[in-house]
């Protein structure tokens, strides 16, 4: 018993005994905990430079559509001549350093951490639309955005935790689970029906149309990107998963599934507004990613009463966030003229975005008037 007992008390205190006598031995653990400091400042340094490049790319594309529409077909015409813009193409990579930054931080930070970090890319694409594309975004805009993130962060904060998979043939058996094939059916055949049905007609009026269908399909990539890089994380272990058919198959459905997110992001960028779209294209990302990956994983069976009314809050949250964003574009309201709402005895005259007005608080006239 004692043999037992003794290399337990040394693995904690860092103490040994020999012969009756005790040997001191430095601790270890000071180390660790130093080591796991850096770890999360690390982490927390790559989720900020992964918002920052995320929210530029959005603004460095959009500039590079502008530029294209002048002498070219717009994307949202079904244009492909972005390709070959540089500009754009430097909007694509800086995306792709973010998404990077992004999947490096969760090798050194907590999810819990990254994830709602991730909201800050709105911001960032917001404040620079703001100076390099001259777009305004109203006060009901504003409150919509930080409605949205705040709505966002809650979900993630109170999403259950993502099961371990160690390895690609205990993903393959997730793959084929009723559920998961259930999502992915029902993903495939509604944004078909937005492409081929609601996309013509509604596409460009619709701003949810567009962003609806880079979404849905991007949760089935990012499906995809988690389990090819655990096939090349056993890969570089020492398990060759090259020879793996499951490996290609995740490849080819990435590959696909990116071109359609992007392709289909473009279009909304190059239709709408960018304070408009990136609040809202994250909104709708993050809550199909977290609903696929709690499909894939079964998180949702480890779900605690309070996780559920958290997240429930959270989705709420957002839907009014979306409301405010989209209801309310076209009214120029800003603090500055929020005075004179304040004062209801005087009618006030609110400024469209196509130039127009339109009264407020202001009781409509009578059939007598009217006959006058």
């Amino acid at each position: 018993m004692q043999a037992n007992i003794t290399p337990t008390i040394a693995a904690v205190t860092g103490n040994t005994t020999m012969n009756g006598t005790d040997i001191i031995v430095p601790s270890r653990m000071p180390r660790e905990a130093d080591s796991n400091s850096v770890n999360f400042y690390i982490g927390l340094t790559l989720a900020i430079l992964s918002t920052i490049f995320i929210g530029a790319s959005f603004v460095i594309k959009k500039k590079a559509l502008i530029k294209l529409s002048q002498y070219g077909t717009r994307a949202g015409e079904g244009g492909y001549g972005y390709l070959k813009e540089w500009l754009w193409w430097a909007g694509f990579f800086s995306l792709g350093f973010g998404e990077t930054f992004n999947f490096a931080a969760y090798a050194f930070a907590p999810a819990t951490l990254v994830t709602p970090l991730g909201a800050l890319s709105v911001l960032v694409s917001a404040v620079m639309s703001s100076y390099f594309l001259r777009e305004r975004l109203n006060l009901h805009g504003k409150i919509g955005c930080m409605l949205s993130i705040l709505g966002s962060t809650v979900m993630v904060i109170h999403a259950p935790a993502e099961a371990e998979v160690t390895n690609l043939n205990t993903l393959s058996q997730m793959l084929i689970e009723p559920a998961f094939i259930t999502y992915g059916v029902i993903v495939v055949i509604i944004s078909l029906v937005l492409i081929f049905y609601y996309g013509p007609k509604y596409g460009k009026t619709n701003i949810l149309i567009y962003i609806a269908i880079c979404s849905m399909i991007g949760s089935l990539s990012v499906m995809a990107c988690k389990g090819l890089g655990l096939s090349l994380k056993q890969t570089f272990g020492g398990d060759n998963q090259l020879t793996n058919l499951l490996t290609w198959f995740l490849l080819a459905s990435l590959v696909a599934c990116v071109t359609v997110q992007m392709n289909y992001l473009n279009r909304a960028l190059d239709i709408f507004n960018t304070s408009i779209v990136t609040p809202i294209y994250y909104v709708f990302f993050t809550t199909f990613v977290i609903s696929a990956s709690a499909i894939l994983y079964k998180e949702w069976e480890l779900m605690t009463p309070k996780d559920i009314i958290g997240t429930l809050s959270g989705f709420l949250t957002i839907v009014f966030g979306i409301f405010l964003l989209h209801a309310f574009k076209d009214v120029n309201f800003s603090l500055s003229n929020l005075p004179t709402f304040m004062r209801r005895d005087e009618p006030k005259e609110i400024h469209l975005s196509n130039g127009s007005t339109t009264s407020l608080l202001q009781d409509p006239p009578s059939e007598e008037e009217v006959v006058r």
